[in-house]
């Protein structure tokens, strides 16, 4: 009796009808695939079971009945394949999802329902998606799973360790927010490099153009203005590529930008916003000029994850950020944008994040660090507006350098009118 006096019906009716629902969400997909030994009812009888094997292992006090159910519902399926085995389907996926199904419905039982339906569609995807996920792995090389597993190693390896602390003359020294950057900048540029991979040339120049400005804008403009050198009928597609991988860089930096300095995101936005409209403007210009030549080179960039590479840029970051915090209280705003001139030449990255740790550090004013990385990025287009040029000859130059020209007055333009409004 006072086992029913402890059950409120209303109150437990919903946790069983959100396990059901988990159950015949799971057991839909697998209803589809012929030959599976577990179907719609069967998960959702399941789920049921691991909800009320949680009720009386509580009520009870006996933990070992959720065990004891879970061994059962896995002899179970095991069983069945085992009495009608199929050679193209062993039953491996089905008996590790009924399982999991079983466990998701115990978790819904002890107040864990959000995080069970969550877990319970994102099982039903990876379900549902075979024949995509493993054309994917089939895809990857041994370079690609390197750089995966050297991402993972610079994020859950090296980054728990740093001190979190800072250190220096200026205090603005962070190991742990020094490789926080690090991993920031190489899982952005690994996502754009992946993705590179996958999708190659044969999406065209916009693709191309979109996920090489993630990776490198500088590799992607070098490669192109090669191209366009040993190619002159390819000039217009290589500029087009070029002028897109340099706004895709602006897009990146604001959105960075917001992660890392909320409170300065509109002001960046602005001034930001108005290259990336300025250079859009070009851009559809050119494309609309560019005719169909062809299948663009994928560009040949350096995995972001490699430690040399990794520690590059972390020393690099470090440098910057050192010499414009020195520089800012040595010089003021005069000696910060020096540095941003020099570093963005190379590297506009590094010097972003600097002014964005010295604006959260409250060492800068907003107008200042956004003047210090509109500096950068425009010292940074310049440096490859004549990199082009000098590579790919005066052809490519004429039509890149009006668009990458586009970008500088729009950034102009949008710093005038934030300097205006902070008056």
């Amino acid at each position: 009796m006072d086992f029913l006096n402890d059950f409120q019906a209303p109150e437990h009716l919903q946790v069983f009808l959100t396990s059901l629902a988990i159950g015949l969400l799971m057991g839909l997909e697998r209803e589809r695939r012929t030959g599976a030994r577990a179907g719609l009812r069967t998960f959702a009888l399941v789920a049921l079971l691991g909800t009320l094997t949680g009720l009386l292992s509580d009520q009870a006090g006996a933990g070992w009945l959720l065990a004891a159910g879970l061994l059962l519902v896995g002899a179970m399926m095991i069983a069945a394949y085992m009495r009608r085995p199929q050679e193209d389907d062993p039953g491996t996926t089905s008996v590790v999802a009924l399982l999991v199904c079983y466990c998701l419905g115990a978790a819904v039982w002890y107040g864990y329902g959000t995080l069970a339906v969550m877990l319970g569609i994102a099982a039903t995807v990876l379900l549902y998606f075979k024949t995509e996920l493993h054309g994917f792995s089939h895809r990857l090389t041994a370079r690609d799973l390197i750089s995966i597993l050297q991402f993972a190693v610079l994020t859950f390896v090296v980054l728990p360790i740093l001190p979190d602390r800072n250190y220096g003359p200026y205090q603005a020294l962070n190991p742990h927010q020094v490789w926080l950057m690090v991993v920031l900048i190489s899982g952005v540029s690994l996502a754009g490099y992946a993705a590179l991979r996958i999708v190659g040339a044969q999406h065209g120049a916009a693709v191309i153009g979109f996920f090489g400005g993630l990776v490198s804008s500088t590799a992607t403009t070098l490669v192109f203005a090669r191209h366009a050198r040993d190619n002159r009928d390819m000039a217009r597609m290589a500029s087009v590529v070029i002028l897109l991988a340099n706004l895709m860089m602006l897009l990146r930096l604001a959105v960075i930008a917001a992660l890392l300095a909320p409170a300065l995101a509109a002001s960046l936005a602005l001034v930001l916003g108005a290259g990336l409209a300025w250079g859009a403007v070009a851009a559809a210009l050119g494309w609309r000029r560019l005719e169909s030549q062809g299948e663009p080179p994928v560009p040949e960039v350096r995995n972001p994850t490699e430690i040399r590479t990794a520690l590059g840029f972390g020393l690099l970051y470090a440098l910057v950020l050192f010499s414009a915090a020195w520089l800012s209280g040595y010089a003021g705003a005069k000696g910060l944008y020096a540095v941003a001139l020099v570093s963005g030449l190379t590297d506009v990255d590094a010097i972003t994040l600097s002014s964005l740790r010295l604006f959260t550090l409250e060492r800068l004013g907003a107008l200042e660090t956004v003047t210090a990385i509109a500096l950068a990025v425009a010292a940074n287009l310049g440096f490859k507006a004549g990199m082009a040029a000098a590579v790919g000859g005066s052809g490519l130059a004429r039509i890149t350098l009006p668009g990458m020209a586009a970008v500088g007055v729009g950034l102009a333009l949008g710093w005038g009118l934030l300097s205006v409004q902070a008056v």
